[in-house]
């Protein structure tokens, strides 16, 4: 096999393959952000301690349910998503006329909350959470394990999804038209309030799906959320704040490049996306696929 620059093709192929997985997950997690802020203009810094809890739930529902992962992954994301209803109706939706800065901080006090109860119940060592779709396959260059390459497919689905729902659809039009003028949607007999806390609703759904997905690979702790928040939050900026398509491109584009750092330059590869932010802001303040406001 060749070789790049005197790097193996087994450790170029293998750190592809985790830029990847983690694009995968800033992917969904980026989009979830993107859903919540481009149609209720709130920024949610709740939306790591969610995928904390997605992980969370799927575990205590293997541990004292018995419901495996394949059950997990559907009812996990309801459960949390049920959570941040409620949350909206009590608290948020207080908070859609006033500065954004009041949701950010009201969101970033509810998840040291959260995450300081999980805390304190299982501690800050991690939790195991057994792999799903064991084994994997010999590509020559590199192995491919099975449950990563199912990690990656399906969030590509649920993210092109979305955006199709979004973007194409009926109800998409409805979601957009309610963030514009939402008097006029309720002339035409559309409940604008219950719609805009379905929509919050679902987008802690697609962070409690990240954090099922993520279960099985990483460590299932309360801070896991809180490790990948900020970078997620520098990959909606560099997208574009509620640019749907801008989220999925820049979170599964931005993993392959940090794991591509990881490879050349490795020292570099913590810090590449809040250098390529900086750059971005610089050159296009709204993002690459944002609209100024």
């Amino acid at each position: 096999m060749f070789e790049l620059l005197g790097i193996p093709p087994q450790a170029l192929f293998g750190q592809l393959l985790l830029g990847l997985i983690n694009g995968a997950f800033y992917a969904l997690l980026s989009l979830g952000l993107a859903v919540i802020f481009g149609m209720l203009n709130v920024i949610n810094f709740t939306h790591g301690a969610q995928y904390m809890m997605g992980a969370f739930t799927a575990y205590m529902l293997l541990q004292y349910l018995g419901i495996g992962y394949w059950g997990a992954l559907i009812l996990a994301p309801i459960i949390v998503g049920i959570f941040g209803i409620i949350l909206e109706r009590l608290l948020l939706s207080r908070l859609y006329h006033i500065d954004h800065l009041y949701g950010l901080l009201l969101t970033f006090g509810l998840a040291l909350i959260i995450e300081g109860i999980f805390r304190q119940q299982y501690g800050s060592s991690g939790l195991p959470y057994t792999n799903p779709i064991p084994g994997g396959t010999n590509l020559g260059f590199m192995f491919l394990p099975w449950y990563r390459a199912w990690v990656v497919v399906l969030s590509l689905v649920v993210c092109l999804a979305t955006w199709f729902m979004i973007e194409k659809t009926k109800l998409g039009s409805y979601l957009r038209a309610a963030t514009e003028n939402p008097t006029l949607v309720r002339a035409f007999g559309i409940n604008v309030p219950r719609m805009m806390t379905l929509t919050y609703g679902f987008g802690v759904a697609l962070a409690a799906l990240a954090g099922v997905l993520a279960a099985p690979i990483y460590s299932v702790n309360p801070v896991m959320g809180a490790n990948l928040i900020i970078v997620v939050f520098a990959v909606v900026v560099i997208g574009g704040m509620g640019s749907i398509m801008g989220s999925i491109i820049t979170g599964f584009g931005l993993g392959i490049i940090e794991g591509l750092t990881k490879v050349f330059y490795p020292e570099a590869s913590s810090t590449v996306i809040f250098i390529i932010m900086a750059i971005v802001l610089m050159i296009r303040p709204a993002g690459l696929f944002g609209t100024p406001r």
